[in-house]
């Protein structure tokens, strides 16, 4: 794209935020109606431990894998608009750490105590692609006030995970204890990572930087959350005038 005109993708991102918001949900609400029938308990939930039940959680978890696949596209958009600087390491990072991992879980641990983080997440992401979706209209602009509740919100589900993850460290069950140690490392570093964005985004110092450099935050429009920004102001910005043909 070095050397090409920005694309706009205005309708597609529309489409395409609003089936992932629409995925999320119908993900969220399985998740919580699968684990209260299957009685899961919340302290520690073996693998295969609640029979026939656990496939309804399975099979949902695999569509939670498979959307972290669609969930690169994101990235592809930021490409074709020449959002590059929105390219970060949080975004790399949690994209491609996301979908590896969960293709060790489906493989390994796809039900029991993996529910818990997809379903926060889920729901999440209900909040933060419908937020997308709207900010891609730019009449909706002006009533997005959210955005800074949606990573607020992200904190909030890594450390709820930490503290459910922990008590099947405490209180073990079957479900295999290096999983366990492995997710608390992996919700630190996204700890870590994301206030560093929040701190960035939201303190003085972050709302100072954005002062500098209007061609990112272009009157507060750029909707940005978890690294990314549906925002069209950047891609005004890139597109030249096109010469008028004389044929």
């Amino acid at each position: 794209m070095k050397n090409k005109q920005p694309f706009s993708c205005r309708g597609i991102l529309v489409v395409y935020n609003l089936g992932l918001t629409l995925l999320s949900l119908y993900m969220f609400v399985e998740l919580v109606t699968g684990v209260w029938e299957s009685r899961y308990n919340f302290f520690c939930q073996g693998t295969r431990c609640a029979g026939e039940s656990d496939m309804k959680i399975i099979r949902v978890l695999w569509w939670y894998y498979f959307s972290k696949l669609i969930e690169f596209m994101d990235t592809f958009f930021f490409i074709l608009r020449k959002n590059s600087y929105q390219i970060t390491v949080l975004h790399v990072y949690h994209h491609a750490s996301m979908f590896n991992i969960w293709w060790f879980v489906m493989n390994w641990v796809p039900c029991g105590h993996s529910y818990f983080g997809a379903t926060l997440n889920s729901f999440i992401h209900v909040l933060m692609y419908s937020y997308y979706g709207l900010s891609s209209i730019p009449s909706m602009r002006p009533y997005l006030w959210w955005k800074k509740y949606i990573t607020q919100g992200q904190l909030i589900q890594f450390v709820l995970t930490i503290i459910q993850t922990t008590c099947g460290v405490i209180w073990p069950c079957t479900f295999p204890l290096g999983w366990l140690y492995f997710q608390i490392g992996y919700m630190i570093s996204l700890i870590i990572l994301f206030m560093n964005f929040y701190n960035e985004t939201y303190n003085k110092k972050g709302a100072s930087r954005r002062k500098e450099h209007p061609r990112d935050h272009q009157n507060g429009s750029v909707a940005t959350v978890n690294g990314h920004t549906n925002s069209f102001s950047s891609l005004e910005n890139n597109v030249k005038p096109r010469k008028q043909r004389k044929d």
